[in-house]
């Protein structure tokens, strides 16, 4: 039951810095698409 649930809270932890990576990535892809010179 222990490893149970200890493998739970890793999966969970694991989820949560995923899903902040994934916004942080997407954040940085929106300034830099934001923030790039214009071609012309």
């Amino acid at each position: 039951m222990k490893k149970l649930l200890l493998l739970a809270a890793i999966a969970a932890v694991g989820y949560v810095v995923w899903r902040k990576a994934a916004e942080e990535r997407a954040e940085r892809d929106l300034w830099a698409e934001v923030t790039d010179p214009l071609e012309g």
